[in-house]
């Protein structure tokens, strides 16, 4: 089996990319973005989401070098972006403003920030890009693409199943669970953007 599958490349670029992604703690973020809106378009938005993601990553890690090459930019400039974007999404949830969301903003939630930086963020494009890097062959470039699947896969998940703790918390325990996801989210913004300014320091 490991002739034609990398069983050890497979659990590594999936173990890695679990912990970038985090799907376990995207749950309380996509019950903050998706409030108010119905069950039907809370399944629909992970999928759209879950998607996205795959399709970011998916390009990124087979052009993502050519691509950042050829626009000048660099993986601290895409990280520092990504940061101060959810930074932004993070105050509006923090402050309220996120709240009687529009069906406009059905669609935009599942692009930014679900979609990317939040799932296919500048951690996951840079262990894509790298784990592309290492591959040797055809073996090898079927683990990668089950991990990225998979995890995939374990993402719309944790959001598609998140949909039933609505019925345990109701609307008035998702206004709570918002606040606290602006709170994690607003962390993960200034660490991204902590992580972009020392990556600019160390390159300078």
């Amino acid at each position: 089996m490991s002739s034609w599958f990398d069983a050890k490349l497979f659990g590594e670029a999936f173990i890695t990319l679990f912990v970038i992604m985090d799907p376990p703690g995207t749950v309380p973020i996509f019950l903050a973005l998706t409030g108010g809106r119905s069950q039907r378009t809370r399944r629909r938005l992970a999928l759209q989401a879950a998607t996205v993601s795959l399709c970011v990553i998916a390009v990124f890690a087979v052009f993502g070098q050519q691509i950042l090459d050829y626009l000048g930019i660099s993986l601290p400039a895409l990280q520092g972006a990504g940061g101060l974007l959810l930074l932004l999404i993070a105050l509006e949830l923090l402050t309220g403003n996120a709240d009687d969301p529009t069906e406009t903003a059905d669609v935009n939630v599942a692009l930014v920030p679900l979609g990317t930086p939040l799932l296919a963020g500048p951690g996951a494009i840079v262990a894509s890009i790298l784990f592309v890097r290492r591959e040797h062959g055809g073996a090898d470039i079927l683990a990668l693409v089950a991990a990225v699947l998979a995890i995939h896969v374990v993402l719309w998940m944790a959001m598609r199943f998140s949909v039933g703790v609505i019925r345990v918390i109701k609307e008035s325990g998702v206004t709570l669970v918002t606040r606290i996801a602006g709170l994690l989210l607003s962390a993960i913004a200034v660490q991204m953007v902590a992580d972009a300014v020392r990556a600019f320091i160390k390159a300078g």
